[in-house]
Protein backbone atom coordinates (compact mmCIF):
# COMPACT_ATOMS: atom_id res chain seq x y z
CA UNK A 1 0.00 0.00 0.00
CA UNK A 2 1.89 3.59 -0.91
CA UNK A 3 1.88 5.92 1.75
CA UNK A 4 -0.33 8.57 1.59
CA UNK A 5 0.92 12.10 0.74
CA UNK A 6 -1.13 14.84 1.95
CA UNK A 7 -0.77 18.69 1.57
CA UNK A 8 -1.85 21.12 4.69
CA UNK A 9 -2.12 24.49 3.46
CA UNK A 10 -2.76 27.72 5.31
CA UNK A 11 -1.72 31.32 5.21
CA UNK A 12 0.20 30.77 8.25
CA UNK A 13 0.95 29.02 11.28
CA UNK A 14 -3.11 28.11 12.65
CA UNK A 15 -2.86 25.30 10.22
CA UNK A 16 -0.47 23.42 12.40
CA UNK A 17 -3.66 23.00 14.52
CA UNK A 18 -4.79 20.76 11.69
CA UNK A 19 -1.42 19.33 11.39
CA UNK A 20 -1.22 17.38 15.13
CA UNK A 21 -4.88 15.95 14.83
CA UNK A 22 -3.71 14.59 11.37
CA UNK A 23 -1.15 13.15 12.39
CA UNK A 24 -2.81 11.96 15.20
CA UNK A 25 -5.36 9.86 13.48
CA UNK A 26 -3.44 9.00 10.70
CA UNK A 27 0.55 8.49 11.53
CA UNK A 28 0.69 6.91 8.51
CA UNK A 29 0.58 10.03 6.44
CA UNK A 30 3.36 11.89 5.38
CA UNK A 31 2.36 15.43 5.37
CA UNK A 32 4.14 18.90 3.87
CA UNK A 33 3.02 21.45 5.56
CA UNK A 34 2.56 24.95 3.63
CA UNK A 35 2.54 28.17 5.30
CA UNK A 36 1.99 31.19 2.61
CA UNK A 37 3.15 33.71 5.09
CA UNK A 38 4.35 35.82 1.76
CA UNK A 39 0.41 36.62 2.04
CA UNK A 40 -0.54 37.08 5.33
CA UNK A 41 -2.78 38.12 6.42
CA UNK A 42 -5.26 36.95 4.21
CA UNK A 43 -7.88 39.58 5.36
CA UNK A 44 -5.74 42.24 3.41
CA UNK A 45 -6.23 40.98 0.23
CA UNK A 46 -9.77 41.18 -1.84
CA UNK A 47 -11.83 38.44 -2.96
CA UNK A 48 -10.34 38.41 -6.37
CA UNK A 49 -6.44 39.15 -4.87
CA UNK A 50 -7.30 36.01 -2.57
CA UNK A 51 -8.58 33.75 -5.46
CA UNK A 52 -5.55 34.04 -7.38
CA UNK A 53 -2.96 34.04 -4.74
CA UNK A 54 -4.20 31.19 -3.40
CA UNK A 55 -4.80 29.37 -6.63
CA UNK A 56 -0.91 30.32 -7.32
CA UNK A 57 0.36 28.80 -3.99
CA UNK A 58 -1.82 25.58 -4.73
CA UNK A 59 -1.07 25.24 -8.20
CA UNK A 60 2.24 25.15 -7.98
CA UNK A 61 2.40 23.26 -4.55
CA UNK A 62 0.58 20.60 -6.93
CA UNK A 63 2.69 20.68 -10.23
CA UNK A 64 6.05 20.16 -7.90
CA UNK A 65 4.67 17.46 -5.05
CA UNK A 66 1.79 15.81 -6.47
CA UNK A 67 -0.31 15.53 -3.11
CA UNK A 68 -2.85 12.80 -2.93
CA UNK A 69 -5.09 15.36 -0.74
CA UNK A 70 -5.18 18.68 0.26
CA UNK A 71 -6.16 20.19 3.55
CA UNK A 72 -7.15 24.35 3.42
CA UNK A 73 -6.59 24.46 7.08
CA UNK A 74 -7.84 28.11 6.52
CA UNK A 75 -11.69 29.64 7.38
CA UNK A 76 -10.86 32.73 5.06
CA UNK A 77 -9.27 30.83 2.20
CA UNK A 78 -12.12 27.96 2.44
CA UNK A 79 -15.27 29.43 2.53
CA UNK A 80 -14.43 31.54 -0.14
CA UNK A 81 -12.32 29.36 -2.63
CA UNK A 82 -13.22 25.82 -2.31
CA UNK A 83 -15.04 25.26 -5.25
CA UNK A 84 -12.51 27.29 -7.30
CA UNK A 85 -9.98 24.80 -6.72
CA UNK A 86 -12.20 21.61 -6.81
CA UNK A 87 -13.05 22.85 -10.13
CA UNK A 88 -9.58 23.54 -11.11
CA UNK A 89 -8.24 20.50 -10.06
CA UNK A 90 -11.16 17.67 -9.89
CA UNK A 91 -8.51 14.69 -9.57
CA UNK A 92 -7.43 15.49 -5.79
CA UNK A 93 -9.60 15.73 -3.28
CA UNK A 94 -9.79 18.92 -0.92
CA UNK A 95 -10.91 19.17 2.51
CA UNK A 96 -11.77 22.80 3.32
CA UNK A 97 -12.11 24.68 7.05
CA UNK A 98 -15.58 25.75 7.75
CA UNK A 99 -16.91 27.32 11.25
CA UNK A 100 -18.15 24.65 13.20
CA UNK A 101 -21.59 26.74 13.85
CA UNK A 102 -23.64 23.23 13.90
CA UNK A 103 -21.73 21.63 16.48
CA UNK A 104 -21.64 24.63 18.79
CA UNK A 105 -25.63 25.29 18.09
CA UNK A 106 -25.97 21.34 18.89
CA UNK A 107 -24.10 21.64 22.69
CA UNK A 108 -25.04 25.24 23.53
CA UNK A 109 -27.21 25.36 26.83
CA UNK A 110 -28.04 28.73 26.59
CA UNK A 111 -28.83 28.97 22.90
CA UNK A 112 -25.86 32.37 23.00
CA UNK A 113 -23.42 31.04 20.93
CA UNK A 114 -20.34 33.34 18.95
CA UNK A 115 -18.32 32.49 16.31
CA UNK A 116 -14.78 33.97 16.71
CA UNK A 117 -13.10 34.61 13.02
CA UNK A 118 -11.47 37.21 10.94
CA UNK A 119 -13.15 39.71 9.75
CA UNK A 120 -13.25 38.08 6.04
CA UNK A 121 -15.05 34.77 7.63
CA UNK A 122 -16.92 36.97 9.36
CA UNK A 123 -18.34 38.69 5.67
CA UNK A 124 -18.82 35.47 3.71
CA UNK A 125 -22.25 34.59 2.85
CA UNK A 126 -20.86 31.06 3.59
CA UNK A 127 -21.13 31.85 7.16
CA UNK A 128 -24.47 33.34 7.49
CA UNK A 129 -25.65 30.58 5.79
CA UNK A 130 -24.23 28.22 8.51
CA UNK A 131 -26.11 30.35 10.67
CA UNK A 132 -29.47 30.11 9.42
CA UNK A 133 -29.29 26.36 8.17
CA UNK A 134 -27.75 25.10 11.54
CA UNK A 135 -28.40 27.80 14.77
CA UNK A 136 -31.64 29.45 13.82
CA UNK A 137 -32.61 28.79 17.37
CA UNK A 138 -30.17 30.62 18.77
CA UNK A 139 -28.56 34.07 19.61
CA UNK A 140 -25.50 33.98 17.37
CA UNK A 141 -22.78 36.59 17.80
CA UNK A 142 -20.08 37.02 15.07
CA UNK A 143 -17.41 38.55 16.00
CA UNK A 144 -14.82 39.55 13.39
CA UNK A 145 -11.28 40.22 15.06
CA UNK A 146 -8.39 41.58 13.39
CA UNK A 147 -5.40 41.99 15.51
CA UNK A 148 -5.96 37.86 17.03
CA UNK A 149 -4.27 35.89 14.09
CA UNK A 150 -1.38 37.87 14.18
CA UNK A 151 -0.99 37.49 17.96
CA UNK A 152 -0.80 34.18 17.89
CA UNK A 153 1.52 34.06 14.85
CA UNK A 154 3.75 36.54 17.41
CA UNK A 155 3.11 34.21 20.29
CA UNK A 156 4.08 30.59 18.13
CA UNK A 157 7.37 33.12 16.91
CA UNK A 158 8.11 33.24 20.51
CA UNK A 159 7.48 37.45 20.68
CA UNK A 160 5.68 38.81 23.45
CA UNK A 161 2.09 39.18 23.67
CA UNK A 162 0.42 40.40 26.37
CA UNK A 163 -2.51 39.42 28.05
CA UNK A 164 -4.21 42.55 27.68
CA UNK A 165 -4.17 42.44 23.95
CA UNK A 166 -5.65 38.86 23.59
CA UNK A 167 -8.07 39.79 26.31
CA UNK A 168 -9.39 42.91 23.96
CA UNK A 169 -9.78 40.90 21.10
CA UNK A 170 -12.62 38.15 22.55
CA UNK A 171 -14.10 40.12 25.18
CA UNK A 172 -17.09 40.94 22.62
CA UNK A 173 -17.19 37.09 22.23
CA UNK A 174 -18.65 37.07 25.73
CA UNK A 175 -22.42 38.22 25.73
CA UNK A 176 -25.19 38.34 28.52
CA UNK A 177 -28.80 38.28 27.66
CA UNK A 178 -31.50 38.06 29.26
CA UNK A 179 -30.01 36.58 32.20
CA UNK A 180 -28.10 33.89 29.55
CA UNK A 181 -24.30 33.64 29.04
CA UNK A 182 -22.48 32.78 26.06
CA UNK A 183 -21.72 28.94 26.53
CA UNK A 184 -20.27 28.39 23.56
CA UNK A 185 -17.65 30.31 21.03
CA UNK A 186 -16.48 28.54 17.96
CA UNK A 187 -12.56 29.14 16.60
CA UNK A 188 -13.38 29.90 13.47
CA UNK A 189 -9.39 30.44 12.51
CA UNK A 190 -7.33 27.58 12.65
CA UNK A 191 -4.74 30.25 14.47
CA UNK A 192 -6.78 30.76 17.41
CA UNK A 193 -6.50 27.28 19.26
CA UNK A 194 -2.78 28.20 19.28
CA UNK A 195 -3.86 30.56 22.15
CA UNK A 196 -6.15 28.35 23.82
CA UNK A 197 -4.84 28.17 26.99
CA UNK A 198 -4.40 31.92 27.65
CA UNK A 199 -7.84 32.46 26.05
CA UNK A 200 -9.63 29.56 28.97
CA UNK A 201 -7.44 31.58 31.61
CA UNK A 202 -8.74 35.21 30.50
CA UNK A 203 -12.43 34.34 29.71
CA UNK A 204 -14.61 36.10 31.77
CA UNK A 205 -16.19 32.88 32.35
CA UNK A 206 -15.88 29.38 31.31
CA UNK A 207 -17.06 28.26 28.07
CA UNK A 208 -16.70 25.25 25.62
CA UNK A 209 -14.49 26.37 22.94
CA UNK A 210 -15.15 24.93 19.43
CA UNK A 211 -12.10 23.43 17.86
CA UNK A 212 -12.63 22.06 14.34
CA UNK A 213 -9.27 20.40 13.89
CA UNK A 214 -10.38 16.88 14.84
CA UNK A 215 -13.39 16.40 12.88
CA UNK A 216 -10.93 17.63 9.95
CA UNK A 217 -8.80 15.14 10.45
CA UNK A 218 -11.85 12.86 10.76
CA UNK A 219 -13.09 13.85 7.30
CA UNK A 220 -9.24 13.40 5.68
CA UNK A 221 -9.41 9.48 7.09
CA UNK A 222 -12.35 9.01 5.78
CA UNK A 223 -11.51 10.54 2.44
CA UNK A 224 -8.07 8.52 2.43
CA UNK A 225 -9.84 5.15 3.08
CA UNK A 226 -13.45 5.76 1.14
CA UNK A 227 -12.39 7.86 -1.86
CA UNK A 228 -8.96 6.94 -2.55
CA UNK A 229 -8.58 3.60 -1.10
CA UNK A 230 -5.72 4.48 1.38
CA UNK A 231 -6.27 2.17 4.40
CA UNK A 232 -4.00 3.18 8.10
CA UNK A 233 -0.92 1.47 7.93
CA UNK A 234 1.16 0.51 10.76
CA UNK A 235 4.55 2.58 10.05
CA UNK A 236 4.93 5.29 11.43
CA UNK A 237 5.67 8.59 9.00
CA UNK A 238 7.90 10.92 8.84
CA UNK A 239 9.66 13.15 9.72
CA UNK A 240 7.23 16.01 8.15
CA UNK A 241 8.15 19.14 6.34
CA UNK A 242 6.90 22.35 6.30
CA UNK A 243 7.30 25.33 3.13
CA UNK A 244 7.00 28.66 3.62
CA UNK A 245 6.61 30.82 0.57
CA UNK A 246 8.27 34.15 1.88
CA UNK A 247 11.48 32.23 2.00
CA UNK A 248 12.54 33.11 5.24
CA UNK A 249 14.08 30.41 7.59
CA UNK A 250 12.11 30.15 10.74
CA UNK A 251 13.05 31.80 14.53
CA UNK A 252 14.36 29.45 16.68
CA UNK A 253 11.13 29.33 19.20
CA UNK A 254 9.39 28.64 15.77
CA UNK A 255 11.86 25.94 14.90
CA UNK A 256 11.64 24.50 18.40
CA UNK A 257 7.50 24.49 18.33
CA UNK A 258 8.12 23.03 14.66
CA UNK A 259 10.47 20.39 15.54
CA UNK A 260 7.60 19.37 18.48
CA UNK A 261 5.31 18.87 16.04
CA UNK A 262 7.09 16.41 13.87
CA UNK A 263 8.59 18.88 11.68
CA UNK A 264 12.12 17.47 10.73
CA UNK A 265 12.56 19.51 7.04
CA UNK A 266 11.85 23.14 5.94
CA UNK A 267 11.92 23.45 2.34
CA UNK A 268 13.24 26.31 0.56
CA UNK A 269 10.90 27.11 -2.22
CA UNK A 270 9.69 30.65 -2.32
CA UNK A 271 6.36 31.67 -3.52
CA UNK A 272 6.25 35.30 -3.79
CA UNK A 273 3.75 38.04 -3.95
CA UNK A 274 3.00 39.06 -7.66
CA UNK A 275 3.43 43.16 -7.64
CA UNK A 276 0.21 45.17 -8.01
Amino acid sequence: MPQPHVLVFDSGLGGLTVLAEVMRQRPDVQCLYAADDAGFPYGRLSEDALIARVGTVIGQLIADRAPDAIVVACNTASTLLLPHLRAAYPQIPFIGTVPAVKPAASQSQSKLISVLATPGTVARDYTHDLVRTYAAHCDVTLVGSTKLAGLAEAFMKGEPVSDASIAAEIAPSFVEKDGRRTDCIVLACTHYPLLLQRFERLAPWPVAWIDPAEAIARRLDHVLRQDLGLTPEAATAGPHAALFTSGAPPSPALATALAERGIGMIVEQPIPMALA
